[in-house]
């Protein structure tokens, strides 16, 4: 029997079991078991609970702290190497860590590279993620990496909506590129945030580039975290007279105040997906999933079939 005869194996680390049972219904498989033992300090061990041997596995998982995260997709991978597994799949719909992707000042870490090589000695002998912080990042794999795109699942809702006088915006000029390539699909106008921080998550000015009057606006962003970005340029927009301030970013963090600063704001609504489960409700946060993208790339991997329809972006 070859590998495509094979039946594939999905299972799933805890912080992603939701996200985790819709990608194997939308596959057609059923989850594989895993159990995790837990230790007093704190320690953990997880265990499959089915042979792996010779298999194709998937292991899903999103690495969003705490690092317990990253710590359990490496054991994880480690077991289903150990186990005789003969291709191990991470896949990580949020890849963690990845906004420390180069040495933006002396005497740092560079954690994005750090996580990709941890990946890889624990037993991945492939990746596929969506919406890297920075595309750069597939190289700093030696395995293949199959890196997707959000827009796929965005853009048939923002058509859905049919809004006129559509314009897409960027929050910062780092995601100008993204924010191009949404408006060439959607053959709209393009407005960019010009911003400066006094820290970490502190912006200290904002500047719009660009002209918003009577314009419904979309803000295009990897992810949101404490919100402050993007509601600081939702309210800016609304203050230069557009029409409507509307956000889509693929990975919800969402640390902090950053519910209540989404409610307070000007934003008409935030979509974002399931890569990241939500901590609390919102009724201006509207998920859209990303389970049957990851199903159909799963998939065509195992078939060893193309997946280049589904790089939108």
């Amino acid at each position: 029997m070859n590998d495509v005869e094979k039946v594939a194996k999905i299972f799933a680390c805890s912080q992603s079991t939701v996200l985790a049972e819709a990608i194997a219904k939308q596959y057609g498989l059923p989850l594989g078991k895993v159990i995790t033992s837990h230790y007093s300090d704190g320690e953990f061990q997880p265990s499959f609970e089915e042979s792996v041997r010779g298999s194709r596995v998937f292991i899903i998982g999103s690495t969003f702290p705490s690092s317990d995260n990253l710590m359990e997709m490496l054991l994880m991978l480690d077991a289903a190497k150990r186990s005789s597994a003969r291709h191990i799949t991470a896949v990580l719909p949020y890849f963690g860590w990845a906004r420390q992707d180069r040495k933006d000042k002396p005497r740092v870490p560079i954690a994005a590279k750090l996580v990709a090589k941890m990946l890889e000695t624990a037993g991945a002998t492939r990746i596929i993620s969506m919406d890297l912080h920075a595309d750069q990042i597939q190289g700093f794999f030696e395995k293949p990496v199959d890196h997707l795109y959000a827009s796929t699942v965005f853009l048939p809702y923002l058509k859905s909506l049919n809004l006129d006088n559509l314009t897409i915006a960027s929050p910062d000029m780092g995601g100008s590129k993204r924010a191009y390539a949404y408006s060439k699909a959607l053959e709209s106008d393009v407005v960019i945030c010009y911003k400066q921080r006094a820290k970490a998550n502190v912006i200290s000015h904002m500047e719009l580039i660009g002209d918003v009057t009577g314009k419904n606006v979309v803000l295009v962003d990897d992810l949101v975290d404490t919100a402050g970005t993007l509601t600081h340029a939702a309210n800016l927009m609304m203050e230069r007279g557009a029409k409507s301030v509307r956000a889509i970013c693929t990975h919800p963090v969402l640390s902090g105040n950053a519910y209540q600063k989404i409610k307070d704001s000007k934003l008409e609504e935030l979509i974002v997906t399931d890569s990241i489960p939500q901590k609390e409700e919102s009724e201006k946060i509207r998920v859209v999933s990303c389970a049957e993208l990851f199903a159909d790339v799963m998939k065509a991997v195992h078939y060893n079939k193309s997946i280049s329809s589904k790089f939108l972006m």
